[in-house]
């Protein structure tokens, strides 16, 4: 421990000398953190918040948004496929059913099964910045968010963001996009089409993913409405993503589209965010590709949510208040017809003292679900502000997920879900400390989960074959966090170093750890870097290492880099990506792509 913290300093001194002239880390202090209720600068916020920005997605060698992820340490992003066809996201060693997605606020939960949570990820052109919310966030999102929640955010100012993109590279990857903003005068309209598309790394790994987004603000001097809109098509060899028969040749499509309308009334003291949508999302997977009748499901579901949150800001300090209810239905061969209905009332105070430099926002959710009737989740938030360049917090609560439907009803001849499991819960605790200086910003937290009836697919031995959901008595999880981004000048050029990493203990007490599927997959080291350089003129280098070492004792080390040259209207970048041909894999049966490559031309409009 006493090494880490000596490396956290060490970054910090070595880099401050040359950054007095940047000041990219007072700009991200000033930056609202909207996916919260209490809408807080980020520097004033009291839990481990990340932000990825356009700039570092540019600087990402990414082309899609589940690899941007997979650079953050305690993000835990284990892929099936490439292009981002098939992924699970993870926080501090969660499960896939317990991390929130939101775009733009609007949540992105499937009942159905958390398998598809990202499906509905973004194309990176339309994103301004990603927020990622570590730790117990029940009492902040509701259910779903119990390791936490990851927002993205979308551009809302579409000046200088028109371009044409195309890319080709390894295993037959050919990609091409097109994005259009437009501002007039009481009108913006941000519109984005794209496809990726590849003949497959290994056999039957083959893709083509089409996505469609519009964006647009009407009523922009008066009162600004917001609309968005967006279908992501998906169709992909499955090659042994939930089997080990490598004859069956499995194969999988899936379609996923959002339609939200937002708006914001402000006078008083108060700020009221109503907003309504709808999701749509479909799945057909296909046990034999060419022979749909030997197994086949089909899954399509609707959800239709409204929600409002309110703050209200007094001399007693911010109060937010929140009111969710929305509407699931699924129509499935396998699972059946099924609807849930759920509400949630949401409300937080944040008290300051001693001048503002120790903030108390205690708060509680309070939800109903159909089939699994109400609770309650209560938690507070603490920060001491010690100095202009350190901040201490913590916060402590309750947080919750209640069973998908795959959880409670899916079958297949190896798989079986189990009606009478009951919500996961935990009481999860966090002491942290956020430092800034000059143009070095980081932070240091110690986190705690104390979980119960955690859902996972187990054996109830060795000599039964079939993984049936069950309820695990006690699972711990405790764990370290370490990040930190500097910025700098050299040779009169911005540059950046970003690192982190992540420890975490997961521990599952009187099960049989040989017969779980999932709980004992997590991380227990991630360590990450980007190193993002500029030595000449209109052309930038990135450097991304990636180590891991999961749970079950496999671990590996991955290195990808990028070159951008801009030429006046004209980018062009080259990707390399596991340079160093690492062969390993990150869930399931599948192994990753060997050393690959790909060439990019980007036309500014």
């Amino acid at each position: 421990m006493r090494n880490l913290l000596l490396l956290f300093l060490l970054f910090s001194r070595i880099f401050s000398i040359q950054s007095q002239e940047i000041k990219s880390v007072q700009k991200l202090d000033t930056i609202l953190i909207k996916s919260t209720r209490i809408a807080l600068p980020f520097k004033e916020n009291a839990r481990t918040i990340q932000l990825i920005s356009s700039e570092d997605i540019q600087n990402s060698a990414a082309t899609n948004i589940v690899d941007v992820l997979q650079q953050v340490a305690g993000v835990d992003i284990r892929r099936r496929g490439t292009g981002g066809s098939q992924a699970d996201l993870y926080i501090r060693g969660g499960g896939f059913d317990q991390t929130l997605l939101l775009v733009d606020g609007i949540k992105m939960d499937d009942a159905q099964t958390g398998h598809h949570t990202l499906n509905a990820a973004l194309p990176l052109e339309v994103i301004e910045r990603i927020e990622i919310i570590k730790g117990p966030a029940a009492r902040v999102f509701g259910q779903n968010a119990f390791t936490g929640a990851i927002n993205i955010v979308t551009k809302t100012s579409f000046k200088n963001n028109s371009s044409l993109n195309v890319e080709g590279g390894s295993f037959g990857q050919l990609n091409a996009s097109a994005t259009i903003g437009k501002e007039y005068k009481n009108t913006s309209v941000l519109a984005h089409l794209g496809t990726l598309t590849s003949d497959g790394y290994r056999n039957n790994t083959d893709y083509r993913n089409n996505n469609y987004f519009i964006k647009a603000i009407f009523n922009k001097n008066k009162q600004p409405i917001e609309v968005v809109g967006t279908f992501f098509d998906k169709k992909f060899g499955a090659e042994n993503f939930y089997t080990t028969n490598p004859a069956w040749n499995e194969y999988e499509e899936t379609q996923s589209s959002l339609l939200g309308v937002s708006t914001t009334f402000k006078g008083n003291g108060f700020n009221v965010m109503p907003k309504v949508y709808w999701r749509r999302g479909q799945d057909i997977f296909l046990l034999k590709r060419n022979d749909p009748s030997f197994f086949r499901n089909l899954h399509i579901t609707n959800k239709i949510g409204f929600e409002t949150n309110v703050s209200y800001t007094s001399k007693f300090g911010i109060t937010g208040f929140g009111v969710d209810i929305s509407h699931f239905s699924i129509r499935s061969n396998n699972l059946g017809d099924r609807e849930r209905t759920m509400a949630n009332v949401f409300l937080e105070h944040r008290f300051k003292f001693a001048n503002g430099k120790i903030s108390f926002t205690p708060g509680v959710a309070i939800s109903y679900f159909s089939d699994f009737k109400w609770n309650a989740f209560p938690g507070i938030d603490v920060g001491v502000e010690i100095s202009d360049n350190v901040k201490a917090y913590g916060n402590i609560g309750y947080t919750f997920r209640i069973p998908t439907f795959t959880d409670l009803y899916y079958s297949d001849p190896a798989t079986s879900g189990n009606a009478n499991l009951t919500p996961e819960s935990a009481f999860a605790q966090e002491l942290g400390v956020k430092y800034r200086y000059n143009n070095f910003t980081g932070f240091l937290s110690f986190f705690n989960r104390d979980s119960d009836n955690l859902i996972d697919y187990i054996r109830p031995n060795t000599g039964i074959s079939i993984f049936t959901a069950q309820n695990i008595a006690t699972v711990n999880t405790k764990g370290l966090e370490l990040s930190g981004t500097q910025s700098f000048k050299l040779f009169n050029y911005n540059q950046s170093f970003t690192f982190g990493y992540t420890y975490i203990d997961d521990t599952i007490l009187a099960q049989n750890k040989a017969l779980s599927r999932y709980s004992l997959n997590t991380l227990k080291h991630h360590f990450t870097t980007r190193f993002s350089t500029q030595l000449v003129k209109n052309v930038r280098q990135n450097i991304i290492y990636k180590y891991a070492q999961r749970n079950i004792g496999n671990d590996y080390n991955v290195l990808d880099a990028s070159v951008i040259i801009n030429a006046n209207k004209f980018n062009v970048t080259l990707t390399a990506s596991n340079i160093f041909n690492e062969q390993y894999i990150e869930t399931g049966f599948v192994p990753m792509p060997g050393r690959n490559f790909l060439v990019g031309l980007r036309y500014r409009l």
